[in-house]
């Protein structure tokens, strides 16, 4: 591949310079940031157009009329272009691009291959550990559901191999039936391969044969009248009846995605529908950024470039609308999956069916989605008037604390724009090194920390940060802001009212010795109850999980001179935690590798026996 990069832009000579190769280009407006990315077969009469076409769309003169540089990718083939180009406008996102927001890894069931007892659970990154994969599932309740199935139907681990290993008697999952105990022996080798066996053969959509082979062993088990055995399989095929009647696709029997794409008042929803193996695993919604122009055939086709980019693509996907370059598409789709895959849009019988009901779906999501957009920009309208802004706030952050006793604070920051959410920009900040409980100490570190990002470049400035607090928060925040010198952000605060009830909060300005008389009833409070209720849940999620982190590392890591073979020794012995903190003195120091001395610290340690 070429680069070639412009600083002073002259159209006319750039585009004599252009090659006829395929290739992708970056358009740059006056401050070189990427607001387009395209690509083409030839480069030269693609970017041509834009400068020579009369009949160019408002939104295309608008970009033109922005274009202050162009850099030029040369690529060997087209599909070269396609894949570069869905690789770069994943990357920066730019403002004239379809563009896909939300694009989370997706969740896998997985089956380790490397234990004698194979572990089932659920899994989401990269795939670096030994085993089979099975999906992808389109949300991680998804994923629960099923493991929560077949824990029912076959009973196989699905706890950690920490747990696992540290086990000395069964669990409460062995008491109500749903694991046969193989940490503690309870199960042979032979019978749990079966059940693990049997658990593959339904995650890879083989049913049908999975039940024929459970109809045989109940009635080898009938024949030989162990009459209980076979009530067992009796059972277990019933379960398994139920689950396939809700879950198979009639007529499927591979991986196919459906796709269906929904635009209008410059807003879009693209719904697909995951079918792994036959199996109907769920659905998700997506709302690429697109422009008032974009027809449903590009957008979805902009979908499908970014998303399977760095995915499992499965055999097949079918689409709601033809894509405009499908034949390039299916190939390169195909080259990156390393198997062919078809593109369809024009199917029939059951697979038209669920064609519907995705465009449906789709049809639907945008509705909902665009009403709320509707209301918020009235939320929107109404904060600048009751907060007497010059323009109407387009960008909102609020910040909050949460923290148990003043131990593993957590900040939080959300941000909302007048789509709603900003999720990528959410911010969790760990708080270190204040007086525990301290809330302005804590405010004021995380607005600090937070604004001088915003001072490096890393994020925009908000019109309107808002505080979960008092004048004492407010006061930090307003402190914090002034040692950065950044003084053109508007500082509220949003202080609980009487009785802590939802609607009568007090809302605080800088500079103003009263709270803020609010119009009764006006939905800037929505607003800003909306974004106060995020805050709050973001900062006690991170709270519970930095709180979950340190729970979960034993006491008996603190203690000198006990290390992880004795700390796992000393949990088998005694079954577990609650068991070690119970025994006496004697009783630790009769372990091998337990000196007495060692057993007094460790009995110290549960019973606060320190001298004082």
């Amino acid at each position: 591949m070429t680069e070639n990069q412009v600083a002073d832009f002259d159209a006319k000579v750039f585009l004599k310079t252009l090659t006829q190769r395929p290739g992708i280009y970056k358009m740059l407006d006056e401050k070189g940031d990427i607001i387009y990315i395209g690509k083409a077969k030839n480069l030269k009469n693609r970017v041509s157009s834009y400068f020579r076409s009369q009949n160019a769309s408002p939104k295309q003169q608008a970009m033109v009329a922005k274009v202050a540089g162009i850099e030029v990718t040369v690529t060997h083939t087209e599909g070269e272009a396609l894949l570069l180009e869905s690789q770069l406008i994943k990357r920066h996102k730019p403002r004239y691009n379809i563009s896909l927001r939300d694009d989370k890894s997706y969740p896998y069931v997985f089956i380790s291959s490397f234990h004698d007892f194979p572990q089932l659970t659920f899994h989401r990154g990269a795939k670096k550990r030994r085993g089979k994969y099975f999906g992808p599932y389109p949300s991680a309740s998804a994923v629960k559901e099923t493991l929560k199935l077949l824990q029912k139907i076959f009973p196989v681990r699905q706890c950690e191999d920490s747990y696992y290993s540290a086990r000395s008697r069964p669990c409460l999952q062995h008491q109500i039936e749903r694991c046969t105990a193989p940490c503690v022996g309870l199960v042979s080798k032979e019978q749990y391969a079966n059940d693990v066996e049997n658990t593959i053969l339904f995650l890879e959509g083989q049913g049908g044969l999975l039940i024929d082979r459970l109809v045989g062993k109940m009635e080898v088990a009938a024949a030989q009248l162990e009459f209980e055995q076979a009530a067992a399989y009796r059972d277990q095929i019933a379960r398994l009846r139920a689950v396939l009647e809700k879950h198979c696709v009639e007529g499927e029997k591979g991986d196919v995605d459906i796709v269906a794409c929904a635009a209008k008042s410059g807003a879009a929803c693209v719904q697909v529908f995951f079918i792994r193996n036959g199996q109907h695993l769920g659905n998700r919604q997506f709302f690429p950024k697109v422009g008032d122009e974009n027809q449903p055939e590009e957008i979805l086709q902009a979908f499908i470039a970014q998303y399977y980019l760095d995915k499992t693509v499965p055999h097949e996907l079918i689409v709601s609308h033809a894509l405009p370059e499908v034949a390039l598409v299916a190939e390169v789709l195909g080259e990156q999956a390393k198997h062919a895959v078809a593109i369809a849009n024009n199917v029939r019988g059951e697979r038209m069916k669920w064609l519907q009901m995705a465009a449906t779906n789709a049809e639907s999501a945008l509705s909902a989605r665009l009403a709320d957009r509707q209301g918020l920009q009235g939320r929107f309208i109404s904060l600048q008037q009751e907060l007497g802004c010059n323009t109407t706030p387009s960008r909102l952050e609020c910040f909050d604390i949460s923290h148990t006793q003043g131990e593993q604070t957590v900040a939080s920051c959300v941000v909302f724009d007048r789509e709603g959410p900003v999720k990528s920009d959410y911010r969790r900040f760990n708080i270190e090194g204040i007086t525990a409980g301290d809330d302005y100490a804590a405010i004021h570190q995380a607005v600090f920390r937070r604004f001088s990002r915003l001072k490096n470049g890393e994020h925009p400035a908000p019109d309107i940060l808002l505080i979960d607090g008092g004048k004492g928060q407010v006061a930090e925040a307003e402190k914090a802001l002034a040692e950065l010198e950044i003084n053109d952000v508007m500082i509220v605060g949003v202080a609980k009212g009487p009785d802590r009830k939802a609607g009568m909060e007090k809302i605080i300005l800088v500079g103003n010795k009263q709270p803020l008389d609010v119009t009764p009833g006006a939905s800037a409070l929505l607003l800003i109850q909306q974004i106060r209720d995020e805050a709050h849940r973001f900062a006690i999620t991170g709270h519970r999980q930095r709180r979950g982190k340190v729970n979960k590392q034993s006491v008996l890591e603190d203690i000198a001179g006990l290390g992880p073979k004795r700390r796992q020794v000393l949990l088998k012995q005694f079954g577990g935690l609650q068991g070690v903190s119970s025994a006496g003195v004697d009783a630790l120091a009769s372990i091998d590798g337990i000196s007495r001395q060692l057993a007094q610290r460790i009995y110290d340690t549960f019973h606060h026996q320190d001298g004082h």
